[in-house]
């Protein structure tokens, strides 16, 4: 009998290894915030395993830029930026985007995880964006949070000379709206539903509207995805099937937010999610595009940036375009992408 169990041990310890030795390893990376939460998801329900894959995701990074730099230094093969992508590629990184992560492949505009907050007694008035003028107003340079602050202002017919803007660390601005050292901030989920709860009188300005496309891409180095592009078929599948199951268990996703997000309490992540889940959308489109060069054109004309690039360059449809012909079960709940919109690999956009 001894025997026989010892026996079976080592035939399920075989059948592990070999199983283990399948799996193709991959390292990620994601910024500590609501809107990835996907890429924790896959791992935590075992996407990644289903599609072969080994995964290891990076302790989450404070920021797109640090999320850069650990794959400048070979750290990860795949992490998950918006904005900061923009000035990398600027720089000379040679970064691909491969699929989203957070946005919207039906509509140009997509921002519903975007809130400007403002503080009791600033003078601000909820929903009148032109009372923002002459404000003092907190967002990170470089990030989408700053992209949608420029967007409110051009909205509102303001210039961003009609206000202070002051470069906060998104975890900081809840503290420096309490000591008023700040007016009002501009940020993602989930600081602003954090600055409604724990700032006395503090109230929402105004949360998403369509202002810009969010941008938020899976991004690597284009030599890298040359060389794996299986690997990247994988993750693009594993990720998407975990934006479905975020969608359709928005309470339980946010529970596996408040593992990854430090200091994340469960009724802020529960109540982010609501809105994260609108614009959790993997695929790319025509949108997509529109979206990036957008961003670029906005950053350009008020000076923020010297130079652009040609979008077309930097994004790499075929990828997710394969996935969502082949499981387009993953996407079946999601908005159908219109005619219009639609694309094929090789697809050029001009704007």
């Amino acid at each position: 009998m001894r025997k026989l169990l010892l026996l079976g041990a080592m035939l399920l310890t075989t059948c592990v290894s070999a199983h283990a030795q399948t799996l193709t390893k991959l390292k990620v990376g994601m910024v500590s915030s609501i809107d990835q939460i996907g890429m924790a998801i896959a791992l935590e329900r075992g996407f990644f395993e289903k599609y072969g894959l080994d995964v290891t995701i990076a302790s989450p990074f404070a920021t797109g830029v640090d999320a850069l730099n650990a794959v400048q230094a070979g750290e990860c093969d795949i992490v998950q930026v918006g904005v900061p992508m923009i000035g990398a590629v600027l720089r000379g990184m040679d970064l691909v985007a491969l699929g989203n992560y957070s946005g919207s492949a039906s509509k140009a505009g997509a921002d519903t995880t975007q809130a400007v907050i403002a503080r009791e007694g600033s003078g601000i008035v909820k929903g009148d964006l032109a009372s923002l003028k002459g404000k003092r107003i907190a967002a990170s340079f470089g990030t989408i949070n700053h992209l949608y602050i420029l967007g409110i202002l051009e909205k509102a017919g303001l210039k961003p000379t009609d206000v202070t803007l002051v470069n906060t660390p998104p975890p900081d601005m809840t503290v420096a709206l309490l000591a008023k050292g700040i007016d009002a901030f501009s940020n993602w989920d989930p600081w602003p539903i954090v600055a409604l709860k724990d700032v006395p009188g503090a109230f929402e300005v105004i949360r998403g509207g369509d202002v810009i496309s969010y941008l938020g891409f899976n991004v690597a180095l284009r030599p890298w995805v040359e060389k794996n592009a299986e690997t990247v078929e994988k993750f693009l599948t594993a990720v998407s099937e975990a934006d479905q199951w975020m969608r359709k268990n928005p309470k339980n996703a946010a529970l596996v937010a408040t593992r990854w997000v430090p200091g994340l309490r469960p009724e802020v992540a529960q109540a982010a999610m609501e809105f994260n889940i609108q614009q959790v959308d993997r695929r790319l489109s025509a949108n997509t595009y529109h979206g990036l060069w957008s961003a670029q054109d906005r950053l350009s004309r008020l000076g923020i940036l010297k130079a652009t690039f040609d979008v077309n360059k930097h994004i790499e449809p075929r990828f997710i375009l394969k996935v969502m012909k082949e499981k387009p079960e993953l996407f079946a709940d999601l908005p159908p992408v219109p005619e219009a919109s639609m694309i094929t690999p090789g697809y050029t956009f001009k704007p």
